[in-house]
Formats: structure tokens, sequence, C-alpha cells
């Protein structure tokens, strides 16, 4: 196990503190109720932990296909079903936990591999993961995956994956499995389902500082929702033109909504401590801080 980062960090005090942006959380996946304790404790984090919450488990995906998304197809599998017979789809496979991220955990199978992919799913099942299984989209090998960056609502860029899963096997036994990536303009397809992935989730786009909305190429060509990224993103901001700047002012702005009003949380679903409620002084006289000022900590 790696080291802990720093949101496993007990000693930071976060009393100076007005707010947290998620940026790398790569450890998540093996601690997840520690890494939402963390989050509670913190004085506000972005994204909101109920969002947060809601997208570290990946069986939102089928939350949003019962929404009419157009996803890729998913068998789920729980602990509930470790002595029954792992019944898996036909074709080369993909099997992952619920719970992960970087590629963790993940392989893809063959046709012929069935045998060594039931074996994966029931060692995770015997570690009380719940499993997804999913066919590998054969045209990622040839075009990848589209993944378009959301910042504040609105559509900011786009880069092109490249594939992962080369060939069986588990892809990485590191935090993350290092990537291929390059921009890319997305079509009119590509931005309608994830226009439409966004409309579905269960907050106003408006209420997300990020978002990155991963799609692949089903057998008809139509763009499908792989992940949908809300709490551990790479948004690959040098890729696009002005995005750091798109994402320091969409911070500072939020930075000015938390200090100008210290009843309610300005985000929608999302719990919020205000800073200074329990504080002394002046409250009329604090500063926020310009997107020009954020930048170098992007």
């Amino acid at each position: 196990m790696a080291e802990p980062r720093v949101w496993d960090d007990d000693s930071v005090d976060w009393d100076g503190f007005r707010l947290v942006v998620i940026r790398s959380t790569w450890d998540y996946a093996e601690r997840r109720d520690n890494f939402l304790a963390w989050c509670a404790r913190v004085p506000q984090v972005l994204n909101s932990i109920p969002v947060v919450a809601w997208n570290t488990d990946k069986t939102y995906l089928r939350a949003l296909a019962e929404a009419g998304v157009p996803t890729v197809p998913t068998t789920w599998i729980g602990p509930d079903d470790l002595d029954d017979a792992i019944r898996l789809p036909a074709g080369q496979l993909v099997v992952k936990p619920t719970i992960s991220s970087g590629s963790q955990n993940t392989s893809r199978y063959g046709a012929g591999d069935r045998s060594a992919a039931r074996a994966h799913v029931r060692r995770l099942l015997i570690d009380g993961r719940d499993v997804m299984v999913q066919p590998y989209v054969a045209s990622v090998d040839a075009e990848g995956e589209t993944g378009l960056i959301y910042l504040d609502g609105s559509f900011s860029h786009a880069v092109r994956k490249g594939p992962l899963l080369r060939s069986p096997g588990v892809v990485t036994d590191e935090l993350w499995a290092p990537e291929d990536i390059s921009p890319r303009v997305p079509d009119a397809e590509e931005l309608a389902v994830a226009e439409a992935t966004l409309d579905a989730l269960p907050w106003p786009r408006a209420a997300l500082l990020y978002a990155r909305v991963d799609l692949v190429r089903g057998k008809a060509g139509a763009p499908l929702l792989l992940e949908l990224e809300l709490a551990e993103p790479s948004l690959f901001l040098g890729l696009g033109s002005g995005a750091e700047t798109r994402l320091a002012a969409a911070i500072a702005a939020r930075l000015g909504k938390v200090g100008n009003d210290r009843r309610s949380d300005p985000l929608s679903g999302g719990p919020l401590r205000p800073i200074g409620d329990d504080q002394s002084g002046d409250e009329g006289t604090e500063g926020f801080v310009g997107p020009e000022r954020l930048l170098p900590r992007l």
C-alpha cells in the first residue's frame, strides 16, 4: 500500500482553510470510508460531499442508464452472489470492482479466459467488494476514449485517452496506470451524450466545479458513457486553451460566495460548515483570492 496522501493526514489543521478542491485522490479506493470521513472534516470540499460519495461508487452508472443515458452495458455482481454460479457475458470482458480508480484491480479477458475472469470476480467478492463486468469495447484500440471536461457546468475542452487494456491481465499494480493523452475535438454526438449525462445528475450542473465525461464508441458507432469523473479527476488543463484560468475563476467565485453568505452552502446538495461562524471579528473585512493567484496551484 502506498503512503497515505495528504487527505489521510490527521495532522493537517484545516481552521485556516475556506475551501478545498479535490485534485489527487488516487489511493481513496482502498479506504473510501476514511476518505469520505476526511471530506466531512474539511470546511468545504469541491465537488461537494454528496457528489463525491455518489461518484466514488461506480454503481452510479446503473442510475444513469435507468435515466436514459446510453452507457456501456454492465453486469453487476455483489458479495451475496458469491455462492451462485457466476454467469458472464459472451466475448471479451473487463472485470473491476465498483469502487476503484486509476485502473487498479482491473483486467481484460479474452473470450476463452472465462475461468480466469470468474476467479478474478470471486477474489473481489471474497474481499467484500461489489463487481462490475463489461464487454471490452473494441473501438478503443483504434480510436481511444473521448474525455469531455466541463468546468463550472460548461464545456471546456476534450482529450483523447489511448487504450489501457491492450492485452489480458491486470493493468497496473500502482496507484494508477500511465495514460496516452492528446487533445481531441468532440463531435456533435459526443457532446450530446455528455450534455445528457450531466442533465441526468441528481444535482444541477452549475453545482459542479468540474466534471469529466468519458465516452467510447459502441458496436454501432454511437457514443456510450464509460465513466463520469466528479471526484478524482484528471482534467488535463494544459490541453485546453484557457482551461486553467476558467477553473481558477470558478474557484475564486465560490470563495466569494462562501465569504459573503455564511448561512448556507452555495452549492446545491453540498454540506458546508461555513468558515467563521464560530469566530469573532468584522465579517465585512475579508478579502478574496483572485484567479491569477490561484493559477500556480492548479
